[in-house]
């Protein structure tokens, strides 16, 4: 009889180590697997703030973004990628940036607005990052980049950045050399058709400058969004349209635009911390 209990007792005693081991066994590798997961997560968020306008920006520097609509393009035509830009920095950013769109022929409009900016925050007396302005365009709007960049330069007023999307020369002048007021130029163009851009940019004065790149674009088929855009411009300038109207060409400039943007939303750290105990 003792034997019989003996053994009984033996056996709840070996399957209650069995099972306290699974027990052990489970946590080992579920604990891993949450935590890993926990660290997935938290990076995942972070890599989203990143790659969103709410990410941490290069300066909080004033700002103004300055674009320039190609041909005889109206300033507010929602149908271009330039003029939707200028709408999505404005609404992503709100009053931490200004954002003005001109079309081409308004040089001089658009050279009196930037005075007028930098005036403005002259009378304030406050102390402030030096000013950021950005210009950007496309055709005709592209080589007015240049052009007012140049202006620039003689009223010794610095430009952070500059971007042409298939540039086109006005009146024969060049749009190729980037004055040593701007600090950085990029120029995005592709080679085909009747109307196509300047293929290369150069700095006058390497030493100040940081071309970027000269990014080249081919287009067999036109993107779908360029079904937007008047029937005359794709039957005539098929490339020259396609890159206007290509989405991959305008998140890159987007981005570019970005990081030299003021700081929008700084990473909660509480979140993280919460994430990562």
């Amino acid at each position: 009889m003792r034997t019989k209990q003996n053994q009984i007792t033996e056996t709840a005693v070996q399957n209650t180590s069995r099972r306290h081991t699974k027990q052990l066994t489970l946590r080992a590798v579920l604990l891993p697997i949450v935590g890993f997961s926990l660290l997935l997560f938290h990076a995942n968020a972070v890599m989203a703030q990143t790659d969103s306008p709410a990410a941490t920006g290069a300066s909080n520097a004033p700002t103004l973004v300055i674009g320039f609509m190609g041909g005889f393009v109206h300033s507010d035509d929602l149908r271009h990628s330039e003029a939707q830009l200028a709408q999505r920095l404005q609404r992503n950013y709100g009053d931490r940036i200004q954002v003005e769109m001109f079309e081409n022929r308004q040089r001089a409009k658009a050279h009196e607005q930037i005075i007028e900016w930098l005036g403005g925050l002259e009378g304030t007396g406050e102390q402030m990052p030096q000013p950021h302005i950005i210009l950007f365009g496309h055709s005709w709007g592209a080589s007015a980049v240049v052009y007012l960049a140049r202006e620039l330069e003689r009223d010794a007023v610095p430009v952070a950045l500059t971007v042409q999307v298939d540039s086109v020369r006005k009146h024969g002048k060049d749009d190729s050399l980037i004055p040593a007021n701007v600090a950085e130029a990029v120029n995005f163009y592709q080679p085909d058709g009747i109307l196509h851009g300047q293929p290369r940019i150069l700095a006058a004065d390497p030493s100040r400058t940081t071309i970027v790149g000269n990014y080249r674009f081919t287009y067999a088929h036109e993107p779908a969004a360029c079904h937007a855009y008047p029937w005359h411009d794709r039957l005539l300038f098929k490339g020259h349209t396609a890159i206007e109207c290509d989405p991959q060409v305008w998140s890159h400039i987007e981005r570019l635009i970005e990081t030299r943007l003021p700081r929008v939303k700084p990473v909660d750290t509480e979140v993280v911390e919460q994430l990562t105990r």
